[in-house]
């Protein structure tokens, strides 16, 4: 499944969530086709390993890390401040990193935890690297979304809410944000080389995802994941496949799953929401006037 022969020697890959899981998966796929590989995660002990096992794994030395805190603006800001100064390309970024079952709380940026681990955070993450993907096109987004978003619901009065949603609604609402984000990105970024796509990895055996739930809840969940879902290594193929095949240069605004094209949230073809979402998102996020990009295109 998903398999191409596709290399990517001289481009730089940048994986949120990359010190484990499906990420550390698709890393160690992309680093045997001959990519810089940056992994991001807010565990460097974790990083440092996934890094050391990567590079002894796939023979390429072109590996790096940086701690990335999603649940932080701050710490977002700095990766990026970091990313920028030490990078002189990004050809693909990829928004793997997301969490189910976190507590029913605000960060101390006042955001809905969920909301910003899952998608808050690689909202300010994409939008700052922007100019340096455009500066490097042809280059790719690929945004991690989930069966999930298809119950989910945008209210801007209440998407910070706590004590409203359960962890299945939240999450979903996360991923619905990321889709609808998706979305807006292809019609901003056309014709600029930038394309922005979205997958679904369905259920993946043997990840972390599940950790946080109540152990009930945990472990009736993963009976099911070990009975249905996919291999961790077969995902991480599937998001290389889309971060790397040449036949998908210029393939934007879809959705995928299995590798396949997926049918995507009838919601993404409302262009006054993505709009919304957008202009919300910035505002959200504390956008400055040195950041906003858009404003500054000459």
């Amino acid at each position: 499944m998903c398999k191409t022969n596709s290399t990517l020697v001289g481009k730089v890959v940048l994986i949120t969530g990359g010190a484990s899981g499906i990420g550390y998966e698709a890393a160690k796929n992309l680093a045997k086709r001959g990519a810089r590989i940056i992994l991001a995660s807010r565990n460097v002990t974790k990083l440092i390993r996934a890094r050391d096992s990567i590079e002894h794994i796939t023979g390429n030395s072109n590996i790096t890390y940086r701690r990335l805190d999603l649940a932080s603006l701050e710490s977002v800001r700095n990766f990026t401040t970091a990313t920028l100064q030490s990078e002189h390309r990004l050809d693909v970024l990829i928004n793997n990193a997301g969490a189910l079952g976190l507590p029913d709380r605000l960060t101390d940026d006042g955001l809905n935890l969920t909301m910003q681990v899952n998608y808050f955070g690689a909202f300010l993450l994409t939008y700052l690297l922007l100019p340096l993907l455009r500066s490097s096109a042809p280059s790719r987004i690929i945004n991690s979304s989930a069966s999930s978003m298809y119950i989910g619901h945008i209210q801007f009065d209440h998407w910070n809410n706590i004590n409203r949603y359960s962890d299945v609604e939240i999450l979903a609402n996360s991923k619905l944000a990321v889709s609808l984000m998706t979305a807006e990105l292809t019609r901003r970024l056309k014709g600029t080389g930038v394309t922005a796509n979205t997958f679904d990895p369905f259920v993946v055996r043997d990840t972390e995802i599940l950790n946080n739930l109540p152990e009930l809840t945990r472990n009736i969940s993963k009976l099911f994941v070990n009975m249905v879902g996919q291999d961790k290594e077969d995902v991480g193929q599937q998001i290389a496949y889309l971060a790397a095949d040449v036949s998908l240069e210029s393939t934007s605004g879809v959705h995928y799953k299995f590798c396949k094209e997926w049918i995507n949230h009838w919601l993404v073809s409302d262009r006054k929401l993505t709009r919304k979402l957008w202009q919300e998102s910035k505002r959200v996020v504390k956008i400055t006037a040195v950041e906003d990009w858009e404003e500054n295109i000459v």
